[in-house]
């Protein structure tokens, strides 16, 4: 069997590839890996038992007792329908552990990572597949902090799932409450983390009939801009369909009909954020970081004068950023790999062209509503429109297919692929580049070309689209 985590969790199809029982033992031996971890900081500090197993060894009714007070994590989901089943065998999993569990409720992902932290939870718990389809669901976890697990604690995590230990009784077993009102805590957190009050903008915001569909309309009418909201009716079958991130055409209406100054499309989950201007342009990912990456930097805000970035990233993004004095680090594509970069580097921002963007000194992981209050912020700050911000970045025309594929690694391995990369390679020369990446939490091998002309891109991306289609049969 293949490595359960993939980039961003444990992804797949609701109640087939991840199914209840899955989710019910996924849970518990995370809880059992990360009080584990609690356990060593404890002897570290000097509080508590002394703890001499590592991650992952082994223990029971005595681990969880060791503690200085029973174990906590804070669950959140999307509103998915598959989520409601999930969330019930993930609660029954934690509080099978011996940890005490509250549910969030309908939250954004990037809510659950940070009342990871404001709770003093020992380990949070997303269940969410983002930017998926409805059929689709996935399980995110979050170690104490509301910081995303690195790869050891996730192997020790799938390893542990295979070992059998000792279930605690009695007044051991977690107890299961509500704690939806915690949502207050996170929007309070966006106000004071808000830059500039958005007083005179108005915002469409598309909320991609997922977890955002309250919270965000909430946090940009408290920081003073005038909203209105698109695919804000969850019905648990409705999220991301033709809405959303990835589907913009909604939100450009609406900013044309309704005058608005912008608008705003978050994913399923709300850690990801794109943005169309007056005029209906999109304003991606590369755009957006840019744009906070010269304003932060104006401020002395950021860390090192750089910025952290994918191999995605757009020519001009970097060309940009060039002119501007900051300096760009590369990562492969994900955000944990931002992420890791960044706390490695001790940078303060980083993201992806998805637009999943970190900014460090106030969130832990990607924000969505973050992100887009600190774009309007910035425009509501310098007085300048969304367009005349974004105009700092002139995209190369970029292509990007999505290859369904039954073998990733076939793909990878494969000569005539890598025959046809290099081709390409030679007829871009400097003016383009080619990437070929496989999803980490679909079947597809996704091809991205970039070239001075948008038919250029297109004809040189198809070709090796073609390809590896073959490949693969």
């Amino acid at each position: 069997m293949g490595r359960l985590f993939g980039t961003d969790g444990v992804r797949g199809l609701a109640n087939a590839d991840l199914t209840p029982s899955l989710a019910l033992s996924l849970a518990t031996s995370a809880a059992r890996v990360l009080i584990q971890q609690a356990l060593l900081r404890q002897s570290a500090t000097g509080g508590g038992r002394a703890a001499e197993s590592s991650p992952g060894e082994k223990f029971g009714e005595t681990g969880v007792a060791a503690l200085v007070r029973r174990p906590v994590a804070v669950v959140g989901r999307d509103p998915r329908a598959s989520g409601e089943m999930l969330e019930a065998a993930v609660a029954a999993g934690l509080a099978s552990a011996g940890v005490d569990v509250l549910l969030l409720g309908v939250v954004p992902t990037p809510a659950v990572a940070y009342l990871t932290g404001e709770l003093s939870a020992d380990l949070g718990v997303v269940i969410s597949a983002s930017h998926n389809s409805m059929p689709d669901n996935g399980i995110k976890i979050f170690a104490a902090g509301g910081v995303k697990l690195d790869d050891a604690v996730e192997d020790a995590i799938e390893s542990d799932m295979e070992a059998e230990w000792k279930l605690p009784t009695g007044a051991g077993v977690g107890r299961i409450t509500s704690a939806a009102a915690s949502i207050e805590a996170y929007l309070d957190h966006l106000q004071a983390c808000t830059p500039h009050p958005l007083a005179g903008l108005k915002v469409v915001v598309d909320c991609a009939n997922g977890a955002s569909f309250d919270t965000a309309p909430q946090a940009y009418r408290r920081a003073g801009a005038e909203v209105v909201v698109i695919a804000g009716h969850p019905d648990g079958l409705n999220i991301n369909d033709g809405v959303g991130s990835t589907h913009l055409d909604h939100v450009r209406a609406a900013v044309l009909e309704h005058g608005a100054d912008l608008g705003i499309a978050h994913d399923g989950d709300a850690d990801r954020c794109l943005a169309i201007d007056a005029a209906g342009n999109e304003v991606d990912g590369d755009s957006i970081l840019a744009i906070l990456a010269v304003a932060l930097n104006g401020r002395g805000k950021l860390a090192d004068s750089t910025v952290v970035s994918t191999v995605m990233a757009n020519i001009g993004f970097h060309q940009a950023m060039a002119e501007a004095g900051i300096t760009v680090v590369t990562t492969g594509v994900g955000d944990r790999y931002v992420l890791e970069e960044m706390r490695s580097g001790g940078f303060s921002l980083g993201g992806e062209q998805s637009g999943h963007l970190v900014l460090a000194e106030q969130a832990t992981t990607g924000d969505g509503l973050l992100t887009a209050l600190h774009l309007m912020a910035e425009m509501a700050f310098t007085g300048k429109t969304l367009a005349e911000l974004a105009a700092r970045v002139f995209r190369f025309p970029q292509i990007l297919i999505n290859v369904k594929v039954r073998d990733k690694s076939a793909v990878a391995s494969s000569d005539v692929v890598a025959e046809s990369v290099l081709a390409a390679e030679q007829e871009l020369g400097t003016l383009g580049r080619i990437l070929l990446r496989p999803s980490g939490t679909e079947p597809l091998v996704r091809v991205m070309v970039e070239a001075a002309t948008a038919e250029k891109a297109r004809t040189v991306a198809e070709r090796v689209a073609d390809v590896v289609a073959h490949v693969t049969g």
